[in-house]
């Protein structure tokens, strides 16, 4: 065989070895939840190499046999006009070097593209190969079972959400990094750690009287919902909505809260989850909740409170403004 057609040859041959060999890494580097999930997004690419690497044991034994085969004929051409010994060598230097090394770090650079490109030619490796190839796929579904998807846990969402921030390529700005990273969080928060304790708390029992001082004390408050209590913080009878008193004359007549209507309410024990909490909102329709712990009401959890828990940012409406304004000018309210 002449010199040339003998470079030729082993070049070819070089040339399908490192093909194989960038494919077995870059497969085997795709993660098949992620193909999944590129799929539902109509991605093209991992439409055509999703089935491929789906059938992985299949996909890996036909390039892995073509690879072998590339890598024997290799040293048996180079054998024909070298000796055993040298022959060896040089095949070796070479399929380390330009058959395994550098097309196994090109191919990894950008796995799903290469895959996608050279689908063709793996079906046709499977095609080829298939008389021993399925044998293999059969062995090996057997002994390992089928590759099955990988769920991420919530601290690893977590932390592939935090690396958008400051990332050009990123589709997520900083704010929706933090609301998806405060609501990845909302199951391991309990609401005691949203709370407004119940001193802090406004509320009013069912035999308050609404007379005039009464009710410029409630708007001195600035509060839109009162919850009302009994005296001993055991039972809640309901919400007073500030909305419902709007037509009432209290110049005339002075009332009681139980002559007004309240609006039921659900409890919450204090070591309730938020994503819990959060449902429990949808559910009721409210915007509060008294929270319990051993059957006595400290405090409440509005849906506020929740999403500011969420957002990561304290939301202030307008009479909560007023009060930061006066306090920071002195003067009294």
């Amino acid at each position: 065989m002449s010199i040339p057609l003998t470079i030729t040859i082993v070049l070819i041959l070089v040339g399908i070895s490192a093909v194989c060999s960038g494919l077995n890494v870059a497969m085997m580097s795709l993660d098949l939840s992620d193909l999944k999930r590129k799929m539902k997004l109509g991605n093209a690419k991992a439409k055509r190499v999703y089935p491929l690497r789906k059938n992985i044991h299949l996909t890996l034994a036909a390039i892995l046999l073509t690879n072998v085969a590339a890598v024997s004929a290799t040293s048996l051409v180079l054998e024909s006009v070298l000796f055993g010994l040298l022959a060896g060598i040089i095949t070796t230097i070479i399929m380390v070097i330009f058959g395994e090394i550098f097309p196994q770090a090109y191919f990894n650079r950008n796995p799903l593209r290469y895959t996608s490109m050279l689908a063709p030619l793996m079906r046709f490796m499977i095609v080829v190969t298939f008389p021993v190839s399925k044998p293999i796929q059969l062995l090996l579904d057997r002994l390992f079972g089928k590759q099955k998807s990988r769920l991420h846990t919530r601290r690893e969402l977590g932390i592939l959400i935090a690396e958008h921030l400051g990332h050009k390529e990123s589709e997520l700005d900083e704010d929706e990094v933090e609301i998806i990273r405060g609501a990845l969080q909302l199951s391991e928060t309990q609401v005691s750690q949203i709370l407004l304790p119940i001193a802090d708390v406004y509320w009013l029992t069912p035999g308050t009287v609404l007379t005039p001082e009464k009710i410029d004390e409630i708007k001195t408050v600035g509060r839109s919902r009162i919850p009302i209590f009994n005296q001993k913080l055991t039972r809640c009878n309901g919400i007073l909505l500030m909305k419902d008193l709007v037509d009432m004359d209290f110049e005339e007549r002075a009332y009681r809260v139980s002559d007004l209507p309240l609006h039921p309410v659900q409890l919450v024990g204090s070591r309730t989850a938020l994503d819990t909490l959060l449902r429990k909102f949808i559910s009721t329709s409210t915007h509060l909740m008294p929270v319990v712990r051993k059957d006595v009401i400290i405090g409440i959890a509005t849906i506020e409170d929740l999403i500011e828990e969420i957002v990561g940012q304290e939301i202030e409406d307008e009479s909560e403004k007023r009060k930061t304004a006066i306090k920071r000018s002195g003067v009294p309210d």
